[in-house]
C-alpha cells in the first residue's frame, strides 16, 4: 500500500472536510501518497485526480461542504465509464480508495471493487443518519443544530402572532433529523415517514393546548402525506380558525460549520480508513456503535428505516 485516493460523492455533509482532513494527514504521516478525487466518481471517470498534501488540507477542519465537491455520474453507471475509472486508478498507481457518502456512494464502491478487485473503505458521510453499521454519522448532528437554530427563531414570532407553524426538514426516508429537531425544539408534533400521519390526532393535540402562544409541527420531507405545504393545506381546509404558516429549511441543513461532535467523529473515522487500509481490512465501512470504532463489511451498509425509540416519541408529546 504505497497511494491512496479519497473523494467524496452524493450529497454533502457538514464535517466531510474534517474527514478529508483527516484521511490526508494520518495518511502523510504513514508516509502514504495521497490523491484528492474531484467531483466524485465522475471525476474518477474523467480523470479529475490530483495529489493533496498536508497544506492541501489546511484550515478547511471547520468549513462545510466538501473541497473535492460532489457530482451525479452516469458515466460511473455504465461498464465503459467504470472501466475509465479504473484506468485512471492504474495511471496514478493507486492502491486503494476511501469514499465518504452514502448508500449510493458505497453502491458504486461494491460494484466497482468487485469488477476490478480495487480495495474500498467507506466513511458514513450524511446528514440523514440512515446507515446501517453505525450510531451515527457524520453530518447529523450539524444538520439537527441548524434545524435547531431555526425553528428557535420561528418560535419568537409564531408567538407574536400565535401562529401554527409546519416546518419541513430533510429526510426522504428517514425521520432522524424530525425526531431529533422536534424533541429539541419542544415542537408540538412531528411527522416523519416511519408512521402514518393523523391530522385528527393532531387536532385534538393542539385542542388541549389552548393555553399557548403558538405551535410548531415539524415534518420530514418523507412524510406520507406529501411534506409540510401539503399537510398544512389540507389541516387548513378543516381548521380556519388556525392562522397556519409553512417553512421548508432544504437544503440549509445541508451547509454551516460541522459542530465539535462531527468534526471530532469525522476526525476518528478518517484515522480509522487509513488504518484499515494498512491493516488490509478491505471493503469495509468505518463507523461509530456506542462509541467505539466499528467496521462491517460495505455491501451490508445500506440505507436502513428508523426504528422509532418509544421514549423519544413520548418526550415529544409528554412535555409539549
Amino acid at each position: 500500500m504505497k497511494n491512496i485516493a479519497v473523494l467524496t460523492s452524493g450529497g454533502d455533509a457538514p464535517g466531510m472536510n474534517a474527514a478529508i482532513r483527516a484521511v490526508v494527514r494520518i495518511a502523510l504521516l504513514e508516509k502514504l501518497k495521497v490523491f484528492g478525487i474531484y467531483n466524485g466518481y465522475q471525476g474518477l471517470v474523467d480523470n479529475q485526480i490530483l495529489p493533496l498534501h498536508k497544506k492541501s488540507v489546511g484550515n478547511i477542519i471547520h468549513r462545510g461542504g466538501t473541497i473535492l465537491k460532489s457530482a451525479r455520474s452516469k458515466d460511473f453507471q455504465s461498464k465503459e465509464g467504470r472501466n475509465k475509472a479504473y484506468q485512471n486508478l492504474v495511471e496514478h498507481q493507486i492502491d486503494a480508495v476511501i469514499v465518504i457518502g452514502g448508500d449510493g456512494t458505497f453502491a458504486g464502491a461494491i460494484q466497482f471493487t468487485q469488477e476490478f478487485n480495487i480495495p474500498f473503505i467507506g466513511i458514513p458521510g450524511t446528514i440523514d443518519n440512515d446507515l446501517f453499521g453505525t450510531d451515527y454519522t457524520i453530518g447529523f448532528k450539524s444538520a439537527v443544530q441548524t434545524a435547531m437554530e431555526c425553528v428557535d427563531k420561528i418560535r419568537d414570532t409564531a408567538n407574536a402572532f400565535k401562529r401554527l407553524f409546519f416546518i419541513e426538514v430533510m429526510g426522504r426516508d428517514v425521520g432522524a433529523i424530525a425526531l431529533a429537531t422536534g424533541i429539541a425544539t419542544g415542537a408540538e408534533d412531528i411527522f416523519i415517514p416511519e408512521t402514518k400521519t393523523n391530522l385528527i390526532d393532531l387536532s385534538e393535540r393542539l385542542k388541549r393546548g389552548t393555553d399557548k402562544e403558538s405551535y410548531i409541527i415539524i415534518v420530514s420531507e418523507g412524510d406520507d402525506k406529501g411534506g409540510a405545504e401539503n399537510i398544512a393545506a389540507e389541516f387548513k381546509k378543516t381548521h380556519p380558525e388556525y392562522d397556519i404558516k409553512t417553512l421548508v429549511l432544504g437544503h440549509l441543513l445541508r451547509g454551516g460549520n460541522p459542530t465539535a461532535e462531527d468534526r471530532i467523529l469525522a476526525a476518528r473515522l478518517g484515522v480509522a480508513a487509513v488504518q484499515s487500509l494498512i491493516q488490509k481490512e478491505f471493503n469495509v465501512m468505518i463507523g461509530i456503535q456506542r462509541n467505539e470504532i466499528a467496521k462491517t463489511p460495505l455491501h451490508l451498509c445500506k440505507k436502513h428505516f428508523l426504528k422509532i425509540n418509544e421514549e423519544w416519541e413520548n418526550l415529544i408529546y409528554k412535555l409539549s
